[in-house]
């Protein structure tokens, strides 16, 4: 497999509890072994660093799902996805997925370009993307595959434009369903190549199929933020990049820090303890594949939990329950899935950060759960290092509330300011970041 990883690390955790910082030392621990490795289209010794990744979700399978939950049309079309890379490098390498399909996935063609206005690319700038020399490509149900490298520029910030030629039976099986950006679906036909955005009329705002986008050469690595929708950035301002993550990624830019990646694979609706029909897997059963062992990775920030404190009170729906299992959690339950999570996160040797869970206007059952879990996360020391979201969001009167600047409108999901009140408290925990 195209990737390495570094058997040991040493790493300055570094606690943003009330806005003290105490740096601690943290040992080194032995890399686990891969256990559902992505096919390498070459074998080269490039080493890879993630600069842009997101984590795909099953798309339930009913036979009339609600509009929300039906893909649209692909087969015999392009798909175009706008990415935006969080590191520089002059050497790129995306990865396909069919990591939920139980269909083979046939791709005809993939190119990388640079992003124009809405679905166009600018002229000249296209770069075909092959896989062992090949254009096509056939992944099997549950296979992943890692590009060759493409001889393509990718500048931090800069949007780009994936345009990927679906086979003429292919079916989208999974997405990122929150993506906060359009992306776009061709009339019939392979367009991966169209500079003008006619060809492209059909909408979407999820993102399918590529879920990596790594750069090569030296570099500082790279930070991945794992949780929910509060991590996914639900709620904020569309099109506009506004979670917390890709804030954070703007003001480490700002100031001057040494490059290094922000990544973001929080799932709106996701659990650390169940998975979901509509939400995903649990964060615990995906976190090796959605954040340990993405190329580059040195420090993991993990907010979840609030979803498995609500889930259990939402009343049973017909057909589609995606609240289902409604299982009922104690603090000890949350505390448990995230000791085996940082387990994981040390087998591979990474840093691992816990992120408070954030005031959602609990009843006061609920609400217990979430302070005595929060209690743990700041004191227990299980973790390498701790953000205070929590803190940095809740109102000082209402402390079981979000501060009204900072609330989107829900009382749960933060609003643009509020995302960027967690990037500032997120700063703190980044290596070499300047304050």
């Amino acid at each position: 497999m195209n990737r390495l990883f570094p058997v040991w690390r040493r790493c300055a955790a570094v606690w943003v509890t009330g806005g003290l910082a105490a740096v601690l030392s943290v040992h080194a621990y032995a890399q686990a072994p891969t256990q559902r490795p992505a096919q390498s289209a070459t074998q080269s010794p490039t080493a890879w660093t993630t600069s842009w990744s997101t984590a795909l979700q099953e798309i339930p399978r009913i036979a009339e799902p609600p509009p929300l939950y039906q893909a649209p049309a692909v087969a015999g079309r392009t798909v175009r996805q706008i990415i935006v890379p969080t590191l520089s490098g002059t050497t790129t390498q995306l990865r396909i997925s069919n990591r939920y399909g139980t269909r083979p996935l046939t791709i005809a063609g993939v190119t990388v370009a640079r992003s124009a206005a809405g679905a166009a690319i600018e002229p000249g700038s296209a770069s075909v993307v092959t896989f062992g020399g090949k254009r096509e490509v056939v992944l099997g149900p549950g296979m992943e595959m890692d590009s060759d490298a493409i001889p393509f520029k990718v500048t931090r910030g800069a949007p780009l434009t994936v345009s990927v030629d679906a086979g003429s039976d292919a079916v989208m099986q999974a997405w990122h369903r929150i993506a906060g950006r359009v992306s776009y679906v061709s009339s019939e036909g392979r367009h991966a190549g169209d500079i003008p955005a006619a060809a492209f009329n059909v909408r979407f705002t999820q993102y399918a199929w590529i879920t990596r986008l790594a750069v090569s050469g030296e570099h500082k690595g790279g930070l991945v933020a794992i949780g929910d929708s509060i991590t996914d950035g639900l709620r904020s301002t569309f099109g506009a990049d506004r979670s917390w993550p890709s804030e954070l990624s703007r003001r480490l830019a700002a100031a001057g820090a040494t490059p290094m990646a922000i990544l973001n694979t929080g799932i709106s609706g996701n659990r650390l303890l169940s998975g979901s029909v509509c939400y995903g897997d649990s964060l615990e059963s995906r976190f090796e594949h959605d954040a340990a062992e993405l190329p580059g990775v040195h420090t993991v920030v993990v907010m979840i939990g609030i979803n498995d404190i609500n889930f259990s009170s939402m009343p049973a729906r017909r057909g589609l329950d995606c609240d289902t299992p409604h299982k009922v959690v104690s603090a000890d339950d949350l505390i448990a899935g995230y000791r085996r999570v940082i387990a994981t996160a040390h087998r591979h040797g990474l840093h691992i950060v816990g992120g408070t869970i954030t005031p959602a206007a609990l009843p006061p059952a609920r609400e217990a759960i979430r302070l005595k879990v929060n209690e743990w996360i700041r004191d227990g020391r299980a973790f390498d290092g701790v953000v205070d979201f929590d803190k940095a969001l809740r109102d000082p009167a209402h402390p079981d509330r979000l501060k009204t600047s900072f609330d989107s409108g829900d009382h749960v999901h933060p609003s643009d300011a509020g995302y960027a009140a967690m990037a500032l408290a997120a700063e703190g925990v980044v290596p070499g970041a300047k304050r």
